[in-house]
């Protein structure tokens, strides 16, 4: 298969300057509007890229449950392998590919864990079988076969059977504070929009227009 061939035209409105909120997280907000507007599956779902202390990177599909002036938040096993890595080196990249708006945005930042509180908030909020899912899985963990996880699910099952699921003290959120978002825009010639946030205070950002 010859993959050049391989191409469409990106023919969506493009991104000016004067159309973008100076807010990044107002910005994020509308886009993050338009696509659930879509037929986008899984808009929320986002790509998170980490690295450990000797530099080895790993990439995985995670969904945000929270975003706020604070940053954006997932949630997860704290004993798995991306919580490893944000364990030793905080810095993390998110990204949203929503490709059938030809739409792209890049979150640079660093990773803390959220407050218990906020994680409690969360997971009572969660479907039974997911709270249930929390307990059962070590995630990351080499497992035999599919039996073992299902029996360790009939366990966790009657263990909480008489009451609610209680939440692990191994499971919790991230949240990701944003030092720079990037929104890119796809257009024709592959001459597409690309601005860059960057976060120069608190609440002060730059905005740049990327080549593409």
């Amino acid at each position: 298969m010859d993959l050049g061939n391989i191409r469409r035209v990106y023919d969506q409105t493009g991104l000016s300057r004067d159309t973008l909120n100076p807010d990044p997280i107002i910005q994020f907000e509308q886009w993050f509007n338009e696509a659930l507007k879509t037929d986008i599956k899984d808009p929320s779902a986002m790509s998170l890229a980490t690295a450990n202390k000797q530099g080895e990177v790993s990439l995985r599909t995670v969904l945000l449950k929270i975003y706020d002036q604070q940053g954006f938040v997932f949630f997860t096993n704290y004993e798995s392998a991306k919580s490893q890595h944000i364990a030793e080196n905080p810095n993390v990249a998110l990204l949203f590919p929503w490709l059938d708006q030809d739409r792209q945005v890049k979150i640079v930042g660093q990773a803390s864990r959220i407050s218990t509180k906020e994680s409690l908030k969360y997971f009572l909020s969660r479907p039974r079988g997911s709270q249930l899912g929390a307990w059962v899985s070590q995630q990351s963990s080499i497992i035999s076969s599919r039996i073992l996880l299902m029996s360790k699910l009939e366990e966790i099952k009657n263990r909480f059977a008489d009451g609610d699921v209680s939440l692990p003290e191994f499971w919790g959120g991230y949240r990701v504070k944003p030092s720079s978002i990037e929104f890119w825009q796809g257009q024709p010639d592959r001459l597409h929009d690309r601005f860059l946030y960057s976060r120069q205070q608190e609440n002060d950002w730059k905005i740049s227009r990327l080549a593409p």
